[in-house]
């Protein structure tokens, strides 16, 4: 036990030289440091080589008392450095962006583009006229890979100067609804169709102006011989108010031409129909989605695109609005069968005491549509907040059924809507009239017409089976797990094949 403890003395007392012959020649390395930092001061010729000398000295110097803060060293280790990007950053002004090599030919690209689209004339400045503003936007592209791919200068026109009733009017433009694209999706997927998506280029510069619109020179391109003059513009801009509604006007009369009609219950859905060749179109905002009966029929249409707007055909479509993580699959569904769930939580809403409507709606295995709204008005009883629900989903599937039968796919069999409260169900099927449904009997009567005409059938489900509570309620896992499977929510679509 001697012998041990004696061992244990001299390991010590090791250790405690080893350090202290560190600090010995730390604090010669910090001596040396300050006579050259001195020596700095009185001969800059020498710089260099001290301060080589020193960073050499104190980083073979790894101990805990050795840090490069402390020996004074503030200069960035290049081996730290992971900003490797070379990119021009975004310019504060476009004085600053002309100055630059690389936003200058941006700018001076879009510029010349907008000259060649014969977007505005040069005229004398009018007497007591609304000028709207001008100004560039700066944005960095990138590749999938993270790469720059190019610098992107827009010119826009500040639509927070305009005036309504001199400079503009109607600004009001429709976009597609999310339940019209997934129905066509799903439609397409069934029928094996051919599915494009395409992308508009510069979109809203495509649209003709109604209005008279006076805007400033861009700034940095002012005309040197008119600089007073402003430009009266020919064709849209981007920030104008009604620049979305020129570009739906100028595209609908377009596909119109084309032999297109519009839909009556999706103003942003257009149809071809022609003997055997059918196809739709949606349009949301610059993208379109595209799918037709054949091949040769889509080529032909994506041709006639071409020749009038400047777009990229982007390929068979794989994903529309998704993520590449998880996303809402759509698969050949063997059955056309319109079924809807529904509930409502009663006087949810701890604020308000409002309750909250959900309802998701399936065509065969694909989900079209869904919503978790909180109600407009305060419900009295739980069978109130219920009929309140179940209204919202039976005006749902019937908008659906509406455009079902304009793809000449009208559905023989009843919508079937399901619902995990007794009292909804049996109100809904019974002229029952109480005190309670005086509140609500518009929802039930325009239910029972639903019901009278075939159109709808509501059905009890056990809450094990009602999907629609994965909108708002907090579910076990295993069970919100099993809900989400049932929505065809999954992994990403393209890791799946045939699914959109």
């Amino acid at each position: 036990m001697t012998s041990s403890l004696a061992t244990r003395l001299i390991n010590k007392e090791k250790r405690f030289l080893g350090v202290r012959r560190s600090m010995e020649v730390l604090g010669s390395s910090l001596d040396d440091y300050s006579e050259e930092d001195s020596n700095h001061t009185q001969n800059n010729t020498d710089t260099t080589s001290h301060s080589a000398t020193t960073t050499t000295t104190t980083t073979h110097l790894a101990t805990p008392y050795g840090t490069r803060s402390k020996v004074g060293i503030v200069k960035a280790n290049p081996k730290y450095n992971l900003h490797v990007t070379t990119s021009s950053p975004i310019p504060k002004s476009p004085f600053h962006a002309l100055r630059d090599p690389n936003w200058k030919q941006a700018m001076c690209d879009e510029y010349k583009a907008l000259i060649d689209n014969n977007t505005w004339v040069l005229v004398p400045r009018p007497p007591n006229v609304n000028i709207v503003r001008s100004m560039w936007l700066y944005k960095h592209k990138y590749n999938a890979d993270g790469s720059l791919n190019r610098y992107k200068a827009r010119l826009v026109a500040n639509g927070r100067s305009q005036q309504q009733g001199i400079d503009c009017d109607e600004t009001f433009s429709p976009v597609v609804k999310p339940a019209t694209i997934r129905t066509v999706l799903s439609l397409a997927v069934s029928r094996q169709w051919p599915i494009h998506q395409l992308d508009v280029k510069n979109a809203f510069l495509h649209g003709h102006l109604k209005e008279t619109v006076y805007m400033h020179q861009p700034p940095g391109f002012t005309d040197s011989a008119h600089s007073d003059y402003v430009c009266l513009l020919q064709k849209s801009l981007y920030g104008l108010k009604q620049a979305p509604r020129a570009w739906f006007q100028r595209f609908s009369s377009y596909v119109i031409r084309a032999g297109f009609y519009h839909s009556k219950t999706d103003s942003s859905l257009f149809i071809f129909h022609k003997g055997p060749d059918t196809a739709y179109l949606l349009l949301y905002v610059d993208d379109i989605i595209l799918t037709a009966s054949s091949t040769s029929l889509l080529q032909r249409i994506i041709s006639l695109l071409h020749a009038e707007f400047a777009m990229t055909d982007l390929g068979p479509l794989n994903y529309f609005l998704g993520t590449t993580d998880l996303g809402l699959q759509l698969f050949r569904s063997t059955t056309s069968q319109l079924i809807a769930y529904f509930d409502a939580d009663w006087a949810g809403c701890p604020a308000t005491r409002r309750s909250t409507s959900r309802y998701c709606v399936f065509l065969g295995d694909n989900l079209l549509t869904w919503s978790s709204k909180r109600q407009d008005t305060l419900s009295r009883s739980s069978a109130e907040a219920q009929n309140h629900g179940v209204a919202n989903a039976v005006a749902e599937t019937s908008w659906i059924r509406n455009l079902l039968r304009e793809f000449c796919n009208p559905l023989s069999t009843a919508t079937l809507v399901y619902c995990d409260n007794v009292s909804a169900v049996y109100m809904s099927a019974n002229p029952v009239q109480h005190q309670r449904t005086k509140y609500i009997e518009v929802d039930i009567y325009f239910v029972r017409d639903k019901l009278a005409a075939g159109h709808v059938r509501v059905l009890y489900v056990p809450s094990r089976f009602q999907y629609a509570n994965i909108f708002i309620k907090g579910l076990p896992y295993p069970l919100f797990a099993d809900f989400r499977s049932s929505l065809s929510v999954r992994k990403s679509p393209a890791l799946t094949a045939g699914a959109y």
